[in-house]
């Protein structure tokens, strides 16, 4: 593997690429609010000409993170497209109900947070609270910060007996809380396939996020595209599955993590950054 190349910021990136694929948590904000910083240094980005989506695992719909963005200081004007995994999933499960024979509704048992509902939405599912009637489990989010591990273990025994397929639309497993880390939704997607159950996973590292922001992108060429990204898991691995370029922050979930831990990680995931950056600033 050869070693990336240490930058200052986004200005020493800014004409080597005409597009960049950035991760909302860990780069832009983290559990507590926006980074210092990192409002401007999109500004300063799109103001440039790039072509900008922000490519989260977030369970939640696209426009509920451009609500939630906006209202944390962002200039909406800043990105193109704030792409999720949970939009993404949506449009598979929309394409899916259209083109399959008409029945009853499916009974979905849907975990998320914050009582959001718009994985749903619009969508031929009826919601079930129990995973012992459910057909269907769409994994959104993790409130590991409320609940313990256990609490989803017991939910989602009786849907691991029975079969039931899960589609985890965030894969991290650790999020960022304002009281630090907690166990995130590809956590509790992890267990479910301890338990025997089977999981569909949509986000980053997997090819369905970054086909839909490709198609987005068509006519970039891929070694003018950048990710960037504080997961080495999700962001770095999935933009060299992708054939793109990527920049790691040392913010987020890796910001105490030493030089050496960061190595290891790299040969973990077979995948290296081709930049390293203290943070997402100009």
């Amino acid at each position: 593997m050869s070693v990336p190349l240490t930058v200052s910021g986004m200005g020493d990136l800014v004409d080597r690429f005409d597009a960049f694929l950035i991760d909302q948590f860990g780069v832009l904000r983290d559990g507590r609010g926006p980074y210092p910083g990192a409002a401007e240094t999109l500004s300063r980005l799109k103001a440039a000409g790039k072509a900008i989506i922000i490519l989260s695992n977030s369970g939640k719909r696209s426009a509920e993170n451009d609500r939630r963005l906006a209202a944390l200081g962002f200039d909406p004007q800043s990105w193109d497209w704030f792409l999720t995994s949970g939009e993404v999933a949506w449009r598979i499960l929309d394409a899916e109900s259209t083109n399959a024979d008409v029945g009853a509704p499916r009974k979905c048992l849907l975990i998320s947070r914050d009582n959001d509902t718009s994985p749903l939405d619009g969508l031929d599912m009826v919601r079930t609270e129990r995973g012992d009637d459910a057909d269907f489990i769409l994994l959104a989010a993790s409130e590991g910060d409320v609940y313990p591990l256990s609490h989803y273990e017991a939910l989602l025994a009786p849907a691991a007996k029975r079969g039931v397929p899960c589609l985890c639309t965030n894969p991290d497993k650790i999020m960022l809380t304002k009281a630090g880390t907690a166990f995130g939704a590809g956590r509790i997607a992890e267990l479910y396939a301890e338990m025997g159950g089977t999981v569909r996973w949509i986000g980053k590292p997997f090819a369905d996020m970054y086909v839909t922001a490709l198609d987005f992108l068509v006519g970039i060429a891929p070694d003018r595209i950048c990710c960037i990204g504080d997961s080495i898991e999700h962001d770095i691995a999935g933009a060299a599955g992708a054939g793109l370029k990527s920049a790691l922050v040392t913010t987020g979930i890796l910001a105490k993590a030493s030089e050496e831990e960061r190595r290891v990680l790299f040969v973990e995931h077979a995948a290296m950054p081709d930049f390293i950056m203290p943070k997402f600033i100009w």
